[in-house]
């Protein structure tokens, strides 16, 4: 599975008197049988002489951790010299990086042991630590003590549930219990690196199960999540209590990262709009524009970007909208959401009633019969925007109309045609607007 580009550059190094060996991800993929999505080399080569090894086709990414970058036959590996991590002051970066001349030493500072493993050109693996073993069994565990690496890098706290999320993997006694223990340290680390690996963590298949037994440490930075672990619903329609039922949304949602932000946040603002009526029925009337202000809040939070943070925040605060199987409805939700944000829509309902009680899960029947509604109406290029009216404001400049009244008269048009009301034809439009002057 080692592409020859990447052999290429390690017959280079040791052609110079160099040791080579691919390390951590791709080398953990090949094991599990599975493509890498990148390529990783560790050397005794220091990262000045890399460069004078491959010339222009080297690129110093990050020199003071001793990566350079080789191009070769249009594959990119990052290839970094042996190192030994010095003290970390942060929690989260060494003070200084000393380059060594030891495999071993450079093993031992990586975080897991399904990641601590190399590979040499011909495939034979260097696993000082047990790492196949724990690849064998679906474990995930740390390299020696856990609490101290998670102590010098809490990114590694969610670095390691990510993984078990991914690969669908137990956490490994101590390291489960380093992870709780450590779990506070996580408020230290940039947002951007929590979102970017709680969303690798939401998409893997193994997301619902982390979700339910580390609430408290993913509360670290989610604290609006804390108030939904154990919150009984007390309503027919659901089995589990919120933060269970949330976990079992995300597990139940398409693989879309969208989506699955979406039913991780969807009913945050529950705890605060719980009512009990006089049968002691729980209701959550005003969840969803609740829950919608907290998303604004936790994306603002983690950086997500505009696009991202936006889509989400409608999903959720359009997630309880009920859409009758219509043309009518759905050309008005067609009109205010737009196909592919609707679609989405519908996504989360699926996912959300998928976590209700099963005789409400019934309701996938009601979606799937809105989603063919549809699929009918776009495959017919049904009209719902202002742009696929027959008419536009310049015909209705020429009858006179001007300014407000011609955007206000485009509106009307649009929804008599959405209705049902009238034909999207040229000529019908025209006579309709001009009986309303």
């Amino acid at each position: 599975m080692i592409p020859q580009g990447v052999k290429q550059i390690m017959r280079v190094l040791q052609a110079a008197g160099h040791q080579a060996y691919l390390v951590g991800g791709c080398v953990r993929d090949m094991l599990r049988g599975a493509p890498p999505q990148d390529w990783d080399m560790t050397t005794s080569a220091r990262p000045e002489q890399v460069q004078q090894l491959f010339g222009e086709n080297a690129i110093p990414t990050g020199l003071q951790h001793g990566t350079v970058t080789v191009r070769q036959d249009g594959i990119c590996c990052e290839v970094t010299t042996f190192r030994c991590d010095g003290p970390y002051a942060d929690g989260r970066h060494p003070v200084q990086v000393t380059f060594s001349d030891s495999l071993e030493e450079d093993l031992a500072r990586r975080d897991l042991t399904i990641n601590a493993m190399a590979m040499d050109a011909a495939g034979g693996v260097v696993d000082l630590f047990g790492g196949r073993e724990d690849l064998r069994q679906g474990i995930i565990r740390c390299v020696g003590q856990p609490q101290k690496r998670f102590d010098e890098d809490a990114l590694r706290i969610l670095r390691a549930l990510r993984f078990a999320s991914q690969l669908n993997f137990s956490i490994e006694e101590r390291t489960d219990a380093a992870i709780r223990t450590c779990g506070e340290h996580l408020a230290h680390i940039a947002p951007e690196r929590i979102r970017e690996e709680m969303e690798k963590l939401l998409l893997g298949p193994g997301a619902s199960e982390i979700l339910m037994a580390y609430p408290l440490v993913l509360g670290v930075f989610l604290p609006e999540a804390t108030a939904c672990v154990g919150f009984e619903q007390k309503n027919p329609h659901h089995l589990y209590d919120v933060w269970e039922h949330t976990a079992r949304a995300v597990g139940a949602a398409s693989q879309d990262a969208v989506i699955r932000w979406a039913m991780l946040l969807h009913d945050l603002g529950k705890p605060a709009s719980f009512t009990v009526d006089e049968a002691g029925t729980g209701h959550f009337y005003g969840h969803a524009e609740i829950s919608a202000q907290i998303v604004r809040e936790i994306t603002a939070r983690l950086r997500f970007d505009k696009k991202t943070a936006a889509r989400v925040e409608t999903l959720v605060a359009q997630h309880g909208r009920e859409i009758a199987p219509t043309e009518k409805a759905v050309g008005r939700a067609l009109r205010m959401l737009g196909a592919e944000v609707l679609r989405q829509l519908l996504a989360v309902k699926r996912a959300d009633a998928a976590a209700c009680h099963p005789d409400y899960a019934r309701r996938t029947e009601h979606i799937d019969a809105v989603e063919a509604v549809l699929e009918n109406l776009l495959a017919k290029n049904a009209c719902f925007t202002l742009r696929d009216l027959a008419v536009n404001g310049y015909d209705l400049q020429s009858m006179g109309l001007q300014g407000r009244e011609i955007g206000i008269l485009l509106e009307e048009l649009l929804e008599q045609v959405i209705d049902g009301q009238l034909p999207n034809e040229r000529e019908e439009l025209l006579q309709w607007a001009g009986s309303r002057r």
